[in-house]
């Protein structure tokens, strides 16, 4: 009996493993539906091949490939795409640890001494302790200093979060963990009001690319990013 037992366990021990080991490799890939779709990735899962920093065309050294994702390990300026990108729809999953403050940008041009002095972003933040969390326009999916999400949809520190960016033109969706929670457009009469009435009035080339890279925000903290997909949503003018 406890050898009929014992083997019955080795039996599902050998089928359970191969199992777990096929969903970890999920990550960082994608299914044949994504790639008809036109979705590509731009993190291979174990290198930084295909990103640079806003000075250099090397990234900076606080950003390194580790466990299948992109981690922010120290100061060292933000990291961007070597690729440009115009209308375009953005997944990715990111976590944090306490306290954390980072971001996701877009349309950022290499032309500025700030990724944020071109590009808008998506706020990426421990909404418990993170010292910018006081502002609800800069609470975890904000449209940076422009729009606040309706509530906290993140997950708990250390978790995973996944985040859609769709931008066409300059209408503008944000959306955390499944909830779309920013819908504007910032070429609109709203949009430039909104812009007026934020930190990003003194910046005259914030939002008026119509392509750029994406850049992620190296401010506080750890902060880690993978399974990293775009995909064109045609050509912006």
């Amino acid at each position: 009996m406890k050898k009929t037992l014992l083997f019955s366990l080795l039996v599902l021990s050998a089928l359970l493993v191969p199992a777990s080991l096929a969903v970890a490799s999920d990550d960082n890939t994608l299914t044949g539906a994504e790639q008809a779709a036109g979705w590509r990735l731009l993190f291979d899962g174990s290198s930084l091949t295909g990103w640079r920093s806003l000075a250099a065309p090397a990234p900076g050294s606080g950003w390194k490939a580790a466990d299948g994702a992109i981690v922010r390990t120290a100061r060292s300026g933000d990291l961007l795409t070597v690729d440009e990108f115009g209308d375009f729809e953005l997944s990715i999953d990111w976590k944090v640890e306490d306290a954390t403050n980072s971001g996701i940008l877009y349309r950022v041009s290499l032309g500025e001494d700030h990724t944020y002095f071109t590009g808008p972003e998506y706020q990426i933040l421990d909404n418990i302790k993170g010292g910018d969390r006081f502002d609800p326009k800069h609470l975890a999916g904000a449209l940076y200093d422009l729009v606040a999400p309706p509530r906290d949809f993140t997950h708990p520190v250390g978790s995973w979060n996944t985040t859609r960016i769709v931008v066409r033109g300059w209408h503008i969706e944000h959306w955390l963990n499944g909830e779309k929670i920013v819908d504007v457009d910032l070429s609109s009469p709203e949009g430039r009001l909104l812009k007026m009435h934020s930190k990003f009035s003194a910046m005259p080339h914030f939002a008026e690319y119509a392509r750029g890279h994406i850049a992620l925000q190296d401010h506080d903290n750890m902060v880690a990013f993978r399974n990293i997909k775009i995909r064109d949503l045609g050509a912006s003018p």
